[in-house]
């Protein structure tokens, strides 16, 4: 196959195209991008929330009984209250400064409670690992332990803490008041989460590109068989800057492959959702691939995705300005495989 044949047309990579977040990656999408997963379970959330209890025992009950998981009703809790996990770091970390008789004293419907600390302060650091709400762990359904019991009641009531100093560093931690009441619990959750779902979007998106970068990366590493070649993450080609100008300011890739003095640029797109990314990357494509086969090097892209596809003469002009464009699957990528083996190895020396 000659190297214009894999300069494809936006028609030809659309009927490749996986469009939508293929299977090979909804692990990896699932284990690294919780807000889906907590926006799909909001409302079993509130459910619990809404049932009247007069005792703390009480909801720990029905969270028992709930098909929830127990930590992901924690989560739930962890984000409403934007406690990160350095907060709940510095919380166990200074445990008997905020609770020195080691229980937490606070007020709730004008009533004065007290509820005494059983597994808190752990021994070491509190980690989301251990408390199963990390990117993997909150797959997995786990009960309601003692740590768990703690932590609840501190993200519930932890602002209405008697201790006025502990209250201030607990300030966020005040969803307990809307307890047993569903409109206010309602409007107060899914208020919270348009603006979660605000400061979260940027680093999501930015995730799922990783995600797709490392994937090709991987399959790079472990299909394309040519000996002493390196594949470099984010990495630059040699004298290929921003500008013609520039004298310094080496452009970054997604992906360099590489063997002696051969190079190629390869950039990973996958956007389910359309956004401006996949236009500044046409805006840039014909002066990097006017310096990228001026320095004798090549330029691949790897482009799926319903977003991407939204915007057609943006694919049409990183087709134009490239050696090899690809779409996102097996099969694809294998194409992907085979010019670098031409390029690398040609006439398969």
């Amino acid at each position: 196959m000659s190297t214009q044949n894999y300069r494809r047309t936006v028609e030809e990579l659309r009927e490749s195209a996986s469009i939508f977040w293929p299977s090979d990656l909804s692990q990896k999408e699932a284990e690294l991008s919780i807000i889906p997963k907590l926006i799909e379970t909001q409302e079993q959330f509130i459910a619990i929330l809404s049932v009247t209890v007069s005792e703390l025992s009480g909801l720990f009950q029905i969270v028992e009984a709930s098909t929830l998981s127990a930590n992901m009703f924690l989560k739930h809790l962890i984000v409403l209250a934007d406690f990160g996990g350095e907060m709940i770091k510095r919380v166990n970390g200074n445990f008997n400064s905020l609770f020195p008789l080691n229980r937490l004293e606070y007020l709730w419907s004008l009533q004065n409670y007290s509820y005494q600390f059983n597994s808190l302060p752990v021994p070491g650091q509190l980690t989301n690992t251990k408390l199963g709400i990390d990117g993997k762990k909150i797959l997995q359904n786990q009960s309601l332990s003692l740590v768990h019991k703690d932590l609840i009641v501190i993200l519930l009531f932890g602002a209405n803490s008697l201790n006025e100093k502990t209250a201030e560093v607990l300030a966020k931690c005040e969803i307990g008041n809307y307890l047993g009441q569903p409109d206010k619990l309602d409007k107060f959750i899914k208020q919270r989460y348009i603006w979660v779902s605000r400061i979260t979007s940027g680093s999501q998106s930015n995730t799922l590109g990783q995600i797709a970068q490392n994937f090709v990366k991987q399959y790079l590493q472990e299909n394309l068989d040519v000996r002493d070649i390196n594949i470099i993450p984010n990495g630059h080609l040699p004298g290929v800057r921003h500008t013609e100008e520039s004298s310094n300011g080496l452009t970054t890739f997604d992906i360099i492959v590489c063997k002696e003095e051969k190079f190629v640029a390869i950039e990973v797109s996958f956007q389910v959702t359309t956004n401006s990314v996949i236009e500044r990357k046409a805006g840039q494509a014909k002066s990097r691939f006017e310096q990228i086969e001026g320095a004798g090097y090549k330029m691949a892209y790897v482009i799926d995705g319903a977003g991407n596809f939204e915007r057609e003469n943006a694919i049409r002009n990183l087709c134009t300005y490239s050696h090899c464009t690809v779409a996102f699957s097996h099969d694809e990528l294998n194409v992907l495989c085979e010019f670098l083996r031409n390029y690398f190895v040609p006439n398969n020396e």
